[in-house]
């Protein structure tokens, strides 16, 4: 049970539910908008998150796309991490999800839900991010498409009043030889350590990390070391692990200096397999 009690409203359009946004807005209601609800339950048991209003988006039919259309594939913030893992339309995408949570939770955690969580891993953002993925959004301002790097910068930077619809990805990126791992520091389905992703586009790889920072991230300078196919294999990954942004979490999962230790063999790993691709 919430602590609190809020009004629960089920747009059936994008009009709506941004009309609606602003009138409860107006009305000092603090809104919200609602694609799964695991994190509102999760958080607001424990007093970090709190509303009077909630905007459910799985009414809308844009959010709830899955589809390829021309060269791009498109998919609805609220679609369920397991429908995603079924269609398995993005390989990448599926592998990341899959490991998100347990099968039961993963019925309700949506692409959106998980993407714009206040929790710091959102490993569905990984295989977009390596992707080049476009990002749709609609708000007071309306519609807009958006590439992804410059919306998520350690998180995605929404204004006030605005949603997550669409994400959309070139066909290209969802065929590509891909890597996906993850390690826990305990049980099958205990909190991430590390995530690591990536995509092969040619003889260039591209590395996407969750849980080694308090936020998930893609470095080009760190895969700039990584593709110095000339050095060793270990040189590459020492001289990579230079560039990692800044701070490295240090909590009870893991210290700092192992986690290092974790994403330096996952990476080791990772090149070793798609090198010979």
């Amino acid at each position: 049970m919430l602590p609190f009690d809020f009004d629960y409203y089920k747009p059936t359009s994008l009009k709506e539910a941004v009309d609606l946004y602003q009138y409860l807005d107006q009305h000092g209601k603090q809104p919200m908008f609602f694609s799964g609800g695991t994190e509102l339950i999760t958080l607001g048991r424990i007093d970090l998150a709190y509303t009077e209003a909630v905007i459910d988006i799985k009414g809308i039919p844009e959010c709830n796309v899955m589809q390829i259309s021309a060269d791009h594939l498109l998919l609805g913030s609220t679609l369920t991490l397991t429908k995603i893992e079924e269609a398995n339309l993005f390989p990448l995408l599926t592998k990341t999800a899959s490991e998100v949570a347990d099968h039961t939770a993963r019925g309700k955690i949506t692409l959106g839900g998980n993407i714009c969580a206040q929790i710091f891993y959102r490993e569905a953002v990984l295989p977009f991010l390596l992707a080049d993925s476009q990002v749709l959004i609609d708000g007071p301002d309306g519609k807009k498409m958006v590439p992804i790097h410059e919306l998520f910068l350690e998180k995605l930077q929404l204004k006030k009043g605005e949603f997550l619809i669409q994400l959309a990805t070139e066909t290209r990126f969802i065929s590509a030889p891909f890597y996906s791992i993850k390690r826990r520091q305990q049980w099958d389905t205990g909190y991430p350590l590390i995530t690591v992703a990536a995509l092969k586009i040619g003889q260039e790889v591209r590395v996407a990390i969750s849980g080694l920072c308090p936020f998930p991230f893609r470095s080009k300078e760190l895969e700039a070391s990584l593709n110095k196919r000339d050095l060793p294999v270990s040189s590459r990954i020492d001289e990579g692990l230079s560039k990692l942004p800044k701070p490295i979490l240090d909590d009870i999962e893991g210290s700092a200096n192992y986690r290092l230790f974790v994403l330096r063999n996952l990476l080791s790993d990772m090149l070793t397999a798609l090198d010979r691709i």
